[in-house]
């Protein structure tokens, strides 16, 4: 297989991904909302070409951080068949660090706002 080939079957397969992710990750939509949310208030207040590369950031990460979360529980979910204590510790600490990155991305969005207003 060619490499150019390979390339496009890694596109391929990442946007596979994705789908299968907002498929299944009701909290995908939910972020996905509020990064609409953001960009619509962005364009309205006019935030500076700096504000957009942090707030991009942020929204990136967000996303980032919750597709390894979904990507864990798969893996967690596959592993362990039956309930088992580090399996909710597992899901637990992913979800956390969803929870952190979330709320960090929040508090960015908030001082980027506010002045603003």
């Amino acid at each position: 297989m060619s490499i150019l080939k390979r390339r496009i079957l890694s596109f391929k397969y990442a946007f596979q991904g994705i789908r299968w992710a907002f498929a299944t990750q009701p909290n995908l939509w939910i972020h996905l909302a509020a990064a609409i949310a953001v960009i619509v208030l962005g364009f309205y207040v006019d935030i500076t070409k700096t504000e957009w590369i942090i707030l991009a950031g942020c929204i990136c990460s967000v996303f980032t951080v919750e597709f390894i979360n979904t990507a864990l529980e798969w893996i967690v979910d596959s592993v362990y068949k039956e309930k088992h204590p580090l399996a909710g510790k597992i899901k637990d600490v992913a979800a956390g660090a969803v929870l952190i990155v979330a709320i960090g991305a929040a508090i960015i969005g908030v001082i980027i706002f506010y002045p603003y207003f």
